[in-house]
């Protein structure tokens, strides 16, 4: 089963941008020293070269090697770059419902907390640290996330999990703000390549309604 749980980073100053407090992470710098024992790069079909594994972004971070994150702009619909972000879109909808529970279920997040600052982070490491425990517990499990809390797709249709319902917009989690940067042609290249594998044989059959 899917664990949904969290890698986390507490205390980073606010002055600091979004991309800027990922890159002073320790997964940041193990990620840019390969020191994360990931797989092998891995040959897709139709694409000529392999595909490294990599984790998504939104446009707060860095476009790399191992970062990807959607093409800048508005792009035609069926186009490879606008399939790409939709794609990307579904697998960052994991990340949303983790943010989603957590704020459902722990209230303390729904608005701003009146606290000092080492105390918020005293309060957001035991909510994550819970959170994991929960998710990890197959008897906790069945209590804290029951069946129908997380989203769910059938044929590209999203079917919203409780939590949305739940939340009815109430959380004090704020959007990554975005950072013009300029990325190597080597990431570019990724991008473009994951971008024309879902166009052709890792395309979905029903992704061209939605994308």
């Amino acid at each position: 089963p899917t664990i949904l749980s969290y890698l986390w980073t507490l205390d980073a100053k606010g002055r600091i941008s979004d991309g800027g407090v990922f890159n002073n992470t320790s997964l940041y710098s193990k990620l840019q020293k390969d020191e994360l024992d990931l797989p092998s790069d891995r040959k897709l079909p139709s694409i000529d070269e392999p595909l490294p594994y990599v984790f998504i972004g939104d446009s707060a971070f860095a476009l790399s090697r191992r970062m990807m994150k959607p093409y800048p702009g508005t792009h035609e619909k069926g186009s490879p770059h606008r399939t790409f972000g939709y794609r990307l879109s579904r697998a960052r909808r994991v990340v949303e419902n983790v943010f989603g529970i957590l704020s459902s279920v722990f209230r303390v997040f729904r608005r701003p907390m009146a606290l000092e600052p080492d105390k918020v982070s005293n309060v957001t490491l035991a909510c994550v640290l819970l959170h994991n425990y929960l998710r990890r517990s197959p008897t906790a499990t069945a209590s804290y996330t029951p069946p129908g809390t997380f989203d769910t797709e059938v044929d590209g249709e999203i079917i919203e999990g409780s939590w949305r319902k739940d939340a009815n917009g109430m959380t004090s989690f704020l959007s990554l703000k975005k950072v013009p940067r300029n990325a190597g042609k080597d990431a570019k290249n990724i991008r473009d390549a994951f971008a024309a594998y879902f166009t052709t044989s890792g395309k979905l059959s029903w992704q061209d309604k939605y994308c």
